[in-house]
């Protein structure tokens, strides 16, 4: 396996996560284990991303500015986790800052897909896309079981 598809992996369950979020209704049983899955897949998996992904490939002049964006995206993401925890569920902004999460994650993960995949292809080699894979899986797993 490589660092691609071990990312994706992730990628298919956050979509999933975030669409599941969107369709649930007040504050309901639904809507509490959709937020706590979405949430559990995103901070695991941005935590063993930066550090096993986007930290190898700012050591590429090519790599800086992609790392920053991708990491800046996580920080709104995170942000906006912050807002929905301290809003009432039932409440209509709740579902109007899980809609934006929802769209954010969407609008990361195609561009991580389309761009940032093919950049960070050209930068590593082989044995680095597989021994990132590794690491990366780890720490998420480690990420997951912590959180």
């Amino acid at each position: 396996m490589n660092i691609f598809e071990a990312l994706r992996e992730s990628h298919d369950r956050q979509r999933g996560y975030a669409d599941a979020l969107i369709q649930t209704h007040g504050d309901s049983k639904e809507r509490v284990e959709a937020y706590e899955q979405l949430k559990a897949e995103l901070q695991a998996h941005e935590t063993a991303e930066e550090r096993f992904f986007y930290i190898p490939l700012m050591k590429f002049d090519n790599g800086v500015d992609l790392s920053r964006h991708a990491i800046s995206e996580h920080h709104e993401m995170d942000e906006m986790m912050e807002e929905l925890d301290e809003t009432e569920m039932s409440s209509p902004a709740w579902l109007a800052t899980a809609k934006k999460l929802s769209e954010k994650v969407h609008h990361h993960l195609k561009e991580e897909e389309q761009k940032f995949f093919q950049m960070a292809g050209k930068l590593l080699d082989d044995k680095q896309k597989e021994s990132l894979a590794g690491e990366y899986v780890k720490e998420y797993e480690e990420q997951l079981a912590e959180g």
